[in-house]
């Protein structure tokens, strides 16, 4: 089965920056949209941000214009360049497909704090 492998995450201060990483075990990325979300703890998950096979992108109304959503077909790899982060951004963050998702991967933390 398809395994998602998300890195990148870390701590930074307020507006900083932090690109995550999706390693797909598949070459999927050409044919299906793929998406990020986030969950802190107690909170159910938050999707934000799509990206399709086409190459429309999607975003939460809080991130838009600070995160972009984007991928490396060759490299079965998806991204997600965050900038400007804040406190409240702080989550663990995962990859899946929007669509018949897959098992989720371990995520990976990202915390904004000064």
């Amino acid at each position: 089965q398809v395994q998602l492998v998300e890195s990148g995450g870390g701590l930074v201060q307020p507006g900083g920056s932090l690109r995550l990483s999706c390693a797909v075990s598949e070459n999927i990325l050409s044919i299906y949209a793929m998406g990020w979300y986030r969950q802190v703890p107690g909170k159910q998950r938050e999707w934000v941000a799509t990206l399709t096979n086409t190459g429309r992108t999607s975003y939460l109304d809080s991130v838009k214009g600070r995160f972009t959503i984007s991928r490396d077909n060759a490299k079965n790899t998806l991204y997600l360049q965050m900038s400007g982060l804040k406190p409240e951004d702080t989550a663990v963050y995962y990859c899946n497909r929007p669509v018949l998702p897959m098992p989720w991967g371990q995520g990976t933390q990202v915390t904004v704090s000064s």
